[in-house]
């Protein structure tokens, strides 16, 4: 190459450009990894280096050269262009490699108002010394380059005007165990951060978006997910409409409870005027959803719920229809549908559905979530009564039309309200499940608020976790793990602020938990099991009775040494009723497994000392936390050995693990035959799992006939997992090609590149 080229340097000073110092930087990223070529990636770079290029600019295109050979066949190249970008981050954040020590550190960030100022009076320059001596910062190594692209967009202190970063991942999860064992004795505190800070820094411990971004930070609401239920007056819609800005701008996603509201024509004030029905109030909570970001991290987003008898469903449930006016569509929130029971009975028999205004139907409403019985005897009383307004539709038409709407959106969500109820650890006479959120795995008791500054209404809120079963080594390590995780989100609940006093409330008498799993395909993998023939029901019945019975025993032992919540009264735990009491006894037609863990000595502890918390599990997307630890999401198959996902940076590739040993032992999407497999496996977690599940369903429309998937077939699908007592079921997706053609585009790169082809 020619050596006359000049880089501009940081300082604007202008020097020769020197290539040995680009080799010596990438040969020292490319050190321990297989199937990399240090010359490949300077070939790459050196097309694009021009007379005058910032030396900052150098180091951005090596980053790109080896993150465009990122492939199947040559996975380390994700992790040669993490190191590349990890070298980067550090010059951006600390002007060197080597970061200071975390003292000076956080002094620093403190002065400049990234972090919290509690950091500097919590801990003593000694203490900052010891943890100092925890760290490792050799761990920045084992992240993959989209794991370092997500911590660049999402989680580093940073100024997301100029672009600055000012903290490496290091320093964020050794803060972050910091924040949360604040409050422990000194005796105690500096022994859990260590064990804490080794479990997330390692990945066995996975943590959402909120904590990895707010906690260090002055801003301190973590909880991933918030529950407003609204009643039916126009006091309670402007407060939920309030309550929604407020946690939207605080990072949480938004589920909203909106079954109340009246339907259209029903009269007000005493039939003074008709009610304007539920889309222009459903329109006011999309307003407030989208007023702000999540703390400029993501997006404002919102699930809104409602009951399959709604006298307006069909109007509801083509809001994010394509087609249509915007006076009648809203399309910028997600739907949650609520059946139960009598409406999946009135599906299989060939009967009608009754459609009411809730308004018109005293009793009928609560009764749909707390007592099954009672809802059959209202529902057949009221449809006999000619006097209460009424519209009666084929069970086949009202269901084929949310199916319908769910293949096109894929966002028209499931709620089966008696399983989320009966399969509970809460007593329906007293805390009944009236919604989910988001993502559907969030299933909490709400009360409607009347006005914002009311504690009498409540507002649920979940923080979540996630265990990474891929690199666990045998299941009893979940019982260390379990102790750490629910003693770090417990100490979030009273570390972190309230905006709105019906939500500290509900927090802190139930003091729920959702800690999920991630990187479950990967674990069927190591296994040798598959989703789709029954070989991995099993597997997973062991593994989630470990985590169920760790993360209870965890939080009985912290009920022990700080006393159970106070709202402990209120759950079925209480009554020494466990998940293994109530799960849908169809179950054991698919697994044979027997229960391994002693669940009577638990249960004989649990009535005694009770339970720190109310709930303790749920399995969330993970989606972006998954990339951070190199693992597949949650509990869903991948795509592709290579997934390909776009970000403000271009299209980040990302390799499923240990990808070339188990290349074949992966069952990929779509290569599954029917979703039976899968909906059989979350019905076995749901057997465990105390609040719900984000459970999605896929159709590849080139396997049925003429390319469309069957209504039949989609219907077989919902009543298959309310069979196996599926509590919620999250998107549905399409396969429409598109993916392939990036996956093909991915091949013809691969194959150029190894010679197969010339351009």
């Amino acid at each position: 190459m020619n050596q006359s080229l000049f880089v501009t340097k940081r300082n604007g000073r202008k020097e020769i450009m020197n290539l040995n110092k680009v080799h010596q930087v990438i040969d020292w990223a490319a050190e321990g990894l297989k199937n990399v070529s240090v010359e490949q990636v300077e070939s790459r770079s050196h097309i694009q280096f021009y007379d005058g290029i910032k030396t900052a600019d150098i180091h951005e295109t090596i980053i790109k050269a080896a993150a465009d050979l990122i492939s199947r066949e040559a996975p380390d190249y994700q992790y040669l262009a993490a190191r590349l970008a990890v070298f980067r981050l550090r010059k951006k954040a600390y002007g060197q490699f080597e970061p200071p020590k975390l003292y000076d550190h956080v002094s620093r960030l403190v002065a400049m108002g990234k972090y919290n100022k509690h950091l500097l009076t919590d801990y003593s320059v000694e203490e900052f010394e010891q943890m100092d001596e925890f760290i490792d910062h050799q761990r920045d190594m084992n992240f993959s380059y989209a794991a370092v692209k997500q911590l660049e967009g999402k989680y580093l202190a940073q100024n997301r005007v100029t672009g600055e970063i000012y903290e490496s991942a290091q320093f964020l999860y050794m803060l972050i165990s910091a924040c949360l064992f604040s409050s422990y004795p000194r005796t105690t505190c500096l022994d859990y951060i260590k064990r804490f800070y080794n479990a997330v820094s390692t990945f066995k411990i996975s943590l959402p978006t909120p904590i990895m971004s707010g906690v260090r930070t002055p801003t301190r609401q973590f909880s991933s997910c918030v529950l407003i239920e609204c009643g039916d007056s126009l006091a309670s819609i402007n407060a939920t409409s309030s309550a929604i800005v407020k946690y939207v701008s605080q990072r949480a996603g938004i589920g909203i409870n909106a079954g109340r509201i009246r339907a259209l024509g029903s009269p007000i004030r005493n039939g003074e005027a008709f009610h304007t029905g539920c889309i222009p109030f459903y329109k006011h909570f999309q307003t407030a959803v989208k007023s702000c970001s999540q703390g400029g991290v993501r997006g404002g987003a919102a699930t809104l719920f409602y009951p399959m008898w709604h006298l307006e469903v069909e109007s509801l449930l083509v809001l994010k229809n394509n087609r249509g006016v915007e006076a009648n569509r809203v399309r910028h929130m997600d739907y949650g549908v609520q059946i139960n029971k009598l409406m999946y009975q009135r599906l299989v028999n060939g009967k009608e559905i009754t459609l009411f205004s809730p308004s018109d139907v005293p009793g009928l409403y609560d009764a749909f979530f707390a007592d099954q019985d009672e809802f059959d005897r209202l529902y057949t009383l009221y449809e006999q009564d000619s006097s209460i307004r009424q519209r009666r539709i084929k069970a086949v038409e009202i269901f084929s039309l949310m199916m319908q709407e769910r293949t096109s959106t894929g966002r028209i969500y499931v709620q089966n309200v008696d399983h989320c109820n009966t399969h509970s650890p809460f007593d329906v006479a007293v805390a009944p499940i009236r919604q989910s959120n988001l993502c559907l795995e969030i299933a909490l008791p709400t009360k409607p608020l009347e006005d914002i500054n009311d504690d009498s209404g409540e507002i649920a809120l979940c923080t979540l976790s996630a265990f990474n079963l891929g690199i666990i080594d045998k299941l009893d390590d979940l019982d260390e793990l379990a102790t750490l995780v629910v003693r770090a989100l417990d100490a979030l609940l009273d570390y972190q602020d309230y905006p709105i006093p019906a939500a500290k409330r509900g927090a802190i008498g139930r003091r729920t938990l959702g800690v999920g799993v991630i990187n479950f395909a990967y674990y069927l993998a190591k296994h040798g099991v598959r989703y789709s023939d029954g070989s991995a029901n099993n597997l997973t019945h062991r593994t989630f009775e470990a985590m169920q019975y760790y993360l209870l025993k965890a939080s009985n032992n912290l009920a022990r040494e700080r006393g159970a919540c106070l709202w402990f009264n209120e759950t079925t735990y209480a009554k020494g009723i466990l998940p293994v009491d109530t799960y849908k006894k169809a179950l054991d037609s698919i697994v044979s497994e027997p229960l391994h863990y002693n669940w009577e000595e638990l249960r004989v502890d649990i009535k005694q000392y009770g339970l720190r918390n109310s709930t303790l599990s749920a399995l969330m997307p993970s989606e972006t936390s998954s990339q951070i630890s190199n693992a597949t999401n949650g509990i869903e198959p991948p795509r592709g050995l290579v997934s390909i996902k776009a970000s403000k940076d271009g299209i980040l590739r990302q390799v499923v693990p240990d990808s070339i040993p188990l290349q074949k032992a992966y069952e990929l999407l779509w290569e599954m035959p029917s979703n039976d497999g899968y909906l059989h496996l979350v019905g076995v977690m749901q057997k465990f799992v105390d609040q719900a599940i984000s459970a999605n369903t896929n159709y590849d429309p080139s396997c049925f006939p003429a390319g469309k998937v069957p209504m039949k077939q989609l219907l077989k699908d919902l009543l298959t997992a309310y069979k196996f007592g599926v509590k919620t079921l999250y998107y549905q997706n399409t396969r429409d090609g598109a993916e392939d053609a990036q996956e093909d585009l991915q091949l013809q790169q691969d194959d150029c590149e190894s010679g197969a082809c010339k351009i």
